[in-house]
């Protein structure tokens, strides 16, 4: 089969340089909070041109303590998309806040700009946009918008490793950028794991002490904190990972050209990508009428296609709280009933998508 994810080959290419990695953790003493928690937060923080990096259990720890850094809690508003992984918005409402909602672009999946200002009201202290799939929201505008209401802005980059919008990477931008390592992320551990990566320093000290317990020196706790702290044996791997992450985005790039002119004039919305910015390609995502029924095609010949996100958050049991209506945010839940993602990874060879545009161009009868 196809699949639409596997880290199977991947592991196969560096066995031996991931087993001397954790090795290396076994062998130090030290399995928590070592060196190469330390190492790979500086080599990543320094990837994405942030002067810091805060190593966290996972992406939604990184939004969740991102915000809690921030002071947002019980009261406050923080604006964001319905058209996300469930944990951008469960990481708000685990601080207390609430989240208000903007529809996105039918185009591009991302927070609908122009519809940020209206939202905003006397509650909202941030905006959290989501460079969903790998492509980077329009951020110049945003951040006027912010600087003009005096509000925060926390970038959800769980999905845009090596993106960049007018030179510069995804989570820099913000006073804030929330990454997730979950294993099939662009860089992603064997495990669960996170960082926060920022230019302020006292952010980045409040924020190590918030994944400990609020700890500043062992055993004292200065304020409530958590235990949210990225594994030794996961940096390890990270690090190892980290070295060919340019490499494997450059290769995900000519997979999503690849499919791009092989499906070009059949009936289907293809991805596009803005002036001004760079995709990485965490997934490749088309719009199609016949959805479902491409879907069960491709499983028939053995190609596996997924559909990210099938839910509009809005609408799901629990949030009926925050009172959308269906018809609310019409682009995000008429995307939810169109979109489709076809097999990407770093691992997928120009043979397998020439299959899968072989395919699809046979379920439309071409």
């Amino acid at each position: 089969m196809i699949k639409n994810w596997g880290y199977l080959k991947d592991y196969s290419r560096l066995k031996e340089r991931i087993l001397q990695a954790v090795d290396k953790v076994f062998s130090s003493g030290r399995l928590i909070l070592g060196q190469c928690v330390e190492g790979f937060e500086k080599a990543f923080s320094q990837y994405c041109g942030a002067k810091y990096g805060i190593g966290v259990n996972s992406g939604t720890d990184a939004i969740f303590l991102s915000l809690k850094a921030l002071g947002i809690g019980a009261g406050d508003e923080v604006i964001t998309v319905s058209n996300t992984a469930v944990p951008t918005v469960a990481a708000i409402r685990a601080t207390g806040a609430k989240p208000v909602f903007v529809d996105v672009q039918r185009d591009t999946y991302l927070m609908d700009i122009n519809q940020v200002g209206e939202r905003i009201t006397s509650k909202t202290r941030c905006i959290l946009p989501v460079h969903l799939y790998g492509h980077p929201v329009e951020m110049k505008t945003l951040i006027d918008i912010s600087k003009r209401n005096n509000l925060y802005i926390v970038e959800d980059c769980a999905q845009s490793h090596g993106a960049e919008y007018e030179n510069r990477k995804t989570g820099t931008f913000g006073d804030l950028g929330a990454y997730s390592f979950y294993p099939t992320k662009p860089l992603g551990a064997y495990g669960d794991g996170g960082m926060v990566i920022t230019d302020n320093q006292n952010l980045a000290r409040k924020l190590k002490m918030l994944r400990m317990y609020g700890m500043k020196d062992r055993y004292y706790s200065e304020f409530d904190g958590y235990n949210s702290r990225l594994d030794e044996v996961q940096a390890a791997i990270l690090l190892v990972k980290l070295s060919i992450l340019d490499e494997q985005i450059k290769h995900r790039r000519s997979i999503a050209k690849r499919y791009s002119d092989g499906l070009k004039g059949l009936d289907i919305v293809l991805p596009v990508v803005k002036e001004n910015c760079t995709h990485s390609f965490y997934l490749y995502v088309i719009q199609v009428e016949r959805r479902d029924e491409l879907m069960e095609f491709l499983k028939k010949k053995d190609i596996e296609a997924r559909v990210h996100f099938p839910y509009p958050i809005h609408l799901m049991k629990a949030y009926k709280d925050l009172n959308y209506k269906e018809g609310s945010l019409p682009h995000t839940e008429y995307l939810a009933k169109h979109i489709l993602s076809l097999p990407m990874s770093a691992q997928i060879t120009y043979d397998e998508v020439d299959k899968v545009v072989e395919a699809i161009k046979e379920f439309f009868g071409r």
